[in-house]
């Protein structure tokens, strides 16, 4: 008698829960034989059982095992058949009465086909235990799913959710009946359907990032996979066709003859090589990209979460976490007392975003980038060159928008920094850096047209990070004082240009201006010439002494093709002023020593890309391929292989001797036996699967 799920039983004083069990007298095979998964309350059963012991054969049955080991089994099943420390005969002896319900019952009664799903669960959490305890099991029961996922199969399965398969030798059917589906609709491969395909074919070799890093893995594969292929890949339609032979793991199934599940027309495109190529490359540039965090996780399995870590990876792939703290940020940003800007100290965004400890050079860089790229700018411009903000330091977060290219190098930008600087510089040091001084550089920046809308945002940004510390005058005159006068004069004449470009010129932005060249050694006589120098587009004036009293606002309306010409003659400038304002390398004592990959981590590297080595044998290949498609069915007929060895451009007999060759050098044995029908040796399948 079947034992639903819901049911408890009692055995020999022991209570049973869970069901999914045959208990009675009788259970027969068509043999006449009892079913060895039958639990026989007439059987003797002793009073002690350790089921973390081997007590069964290769093929148990529950009538033909010892007391003891009956014992055993029964207190695995009390125990909610959930212990990882029991020997994997039991786990077999539960399984056969899963199969027998799953594939003979259901064959003719509608309430164990009804029982399909929770058979799959169950198949599945047993899978999570013992799965890798005995690669045995996990083929057998893998087959299983397959059957209970498959018998009633949709029409356009490839659509559809993918079920959740354990990897073993050979791609799950449920994924080849999708794919073959879809190239027999000349559907593309949906990225949730390619995902499982690399994940689960063992032709495709999965390194330790994609598997330690599994959620970065799926979202970076399917990024790329769109890329490469827009909405999917179209999957030819080859010869070799599908069809699912169960192999039973109990011996009373083998009474029933030949399971198999037919699928008409639609191929089997894991007898393909080109598609996993194809994919394996995308794959392998997924891979690549996590490398990195994928090192830093190992040295520290337990931040995950950790800036330090997350400064590895693309800022799309951060965590949910990560993700609602930035938005948290964009939100600040949106509500500052300056629109689309929010000034904190650089410690608080640390830590706000799980920082560790404080960040070298290189992580601050990628934390600027990591921002960027989520239209987040921050000043000071590390990424232009600025000094590392300590963790103490103010630090502006401020809205960059999408789609502009700017550039940090030109000349008009590095012209207008410094006068910011400068000004701020002149300003704080004569005590008159006030409301109005402020509110006038800031109007300055918005006329700034010449300027690229997000120059225009950054330099508002660097102002508010002035406000609160000004820049230092005589640090400033330190870097400015080595450069030649000429130099100096250049980069004068230059920022004359930035103050009248909005085409006038104030009395206020003169005396600015004045204030400025005196800061720069040059002389502040030069102002005037210089600004109706470059309104004319000339080459700044020589010096004047005229002395500007009032608006200068003749004869310097501008020609922005004029001024276009002046900056693009202006690469001097820009060279000279990067010579100022970009940081020197750090020292080497501060700088950070490069992390090597531990010993133990390259092992652990090289004995998983050797665990996931794609051969079979130490063929090549395409035998390997073969050879794979082989062990799919216990029996093939010639007709059908020749089809197979077509779609990998293999000579049938050829290819049958050389694999079995490599069978005999390793295992002794044949590979296959027979001509038609080719049958493949069973004790093979259980030393590969093993």
């Amino acid at each position: 008698m079947w034992i639903p799920r819901e049911q408890l039983v009692e055995v020999a004083g022991t209570v049973i829960p869970g069901g999914l069990l045959y208990v009675g007298t009788s259970l027969k095979t068509p043999t006449g034989e009892t079913d060895p998964c039958l639990i026989d309350p007439s059987k003797p059963v002793s009073t002690k059982g350790d089921f973390s012991e081997r007590q069964t054969n290769y093929w148990p049955s529950y009538s033909e095992i010892s007391s003891s080991a009956r014992r055993a089994y029964l207190n695995w099943l009390a125990d909610g058949r959930r212990d990882p420390k029991a020997d994997i005969g039991y786990v077999f002896l539960f399984f056969y009465g899963l199969e027998r319900r799953a594939i003979i019952d259901a064959s003719k009664d509608e309430a164990a086909r009804a029982d399909w799903p929770v058979i799959a669960d169950e198949i599945r959490r047993l899978l999570a235990i013992y799965g890798n305890t005995s690669n045995s099991f996990k083929g057998y029961a893998s087959e299983l799913l397959n059957w209970v996922a498959l018998a009633e199969h949709p029409a356009k399965s490839y659509a559809q959710p993918v079920a959740d398969y354990p990897r073993t030798f050979e791609l799950p059917l449920a994924i080849r009946l999708a794919l073959g589906q879809a190239a027999v609709d000349g559907a593309p491969v949906p990225a949730h359907l390619a995902l499982a395909w690399v994940r689960l074919d063992p032709t495709v070799n999965l390194r330790t990032p994609a598997i330690r890093c599994a959620d970065e893995f799926a979202d970076l594969f399917k990024t790329q996979y769109a890329l490469a292929y827009g909405v999917g890949m179209v999957v030819p339609a080859n010869r070799t066709k599908l069809k699912f032979v169960y192999r039973g793991a109990s011996a009373g199934l083998r009474a029933y003859g030949e399971l198999k599940l037919n699928f008409g027309d639609t191929p089997d495109v894991s007898a393909l090589t080109a598609p996993q190529k194809r994919l394996q490359g995308i794959v392998d540039a997924a891979t690549k990209d996590l490398e990195a965090y994928s090192r830093f996780l190992g040295r520290n399995p337990d931040d995950r979460a950790a800036l330090e870590g997350l400064l590895l990876l693309p800022a799309a792939l951060w965590p949910e976490s990560a993700q609602k703290i930035l938005q948290g940020i964009k939100t600040r940003m949106g509500s500052g007392t300056e629109s689309g800007m929010v000034m904190m100290s650089f410690q608080e965004l640390l830590a706000s975003l799980d920082a560790k400890a404080a960040l070298t050079k290189d992580k601050t860089l990628a934390l600027a980038r990591a921002l960027e790229s989520l239209n987040i700018g921050i000043e000071p411009d590390v990424l232009g060159g600025a000094m590392l903000p300590k963790p103490e330091e103010k630090v502006v977060l401020f809205v960059v928008p999408p789609g502009e290219v700017t550039s940090r190098a030109t000349p008009a930008y590095q012209a207008a920094v410094l006068t910011l600087q400068l000004s701020s510089a002149v300003a704080s040091a004569e005590g008159e850096f006030g409301a109005g001084e402020i509110g006038y550089l800031r109007g300055q920046v918005q006329s700034w047209t010449h300027l690229t809308p997000n120059h225009r945002r950054r330099l508002l940004a660097h102002l508010r990070l002035l406000i609160a510390s000004p820049a230092s005058l005589p640090a400033l005159k330190k870097r400015i004082e080595p450069l030649e006068v000429t130099a100096r004069e250049a980069v004068a004449a230059f920022m004359a240009t930035v103050a009248q470009s909005d085409g006038t010129v104030s009395a206020a932005e003169v005396r600015i201006l004045e204030k400025v060249y005196k800061a720069l050694g040059v002389d502040s006589k030069k102002v005037f010439g210089d600004v109706h120098a470059a309104a004319s587009g000339a080459a700044p004036a020589a010096a004047t002494s005229r002395k500007a009293t009032g608006p200068v606002t003749t004869g310097l309306k501008l020609d922005p093709v004029r001024i276009a010409a002046l900056q693009l003659d202006s690469e001097k400038v820009s060279a000279l002023l990067a010579s100022i304002f970009t940081e020197a390398d750090e020292s080497a004592s501060a700088r950070q020593p490069t992390v090597e990959l531990p010993p133990a981590e390259i092992e652990l590297a090289e004995s998983e890309q050797a665990a996931n080595s794609a051969s079979i044998l130490g063929l090549d290949e395409s035998h390997t391929a073969l050879a794979r498609m082989l062990l799919s069915r216990p029996k093939w007929s010639r007709a059908e292989l020749l089809d197979l060895a077509a779609d990998l451009d293999l000579m049938l007999d050829g290819a049958l001797e050389r694999i079995n060759e490599a069978s005999f050098d390793i295992h002794d044995i044949p590979f296959t036996e027979g001509d038609d029908p080719v049958e493949v040796h069973a004790e093979v399948l259980e030393k590969i699967a093993a």
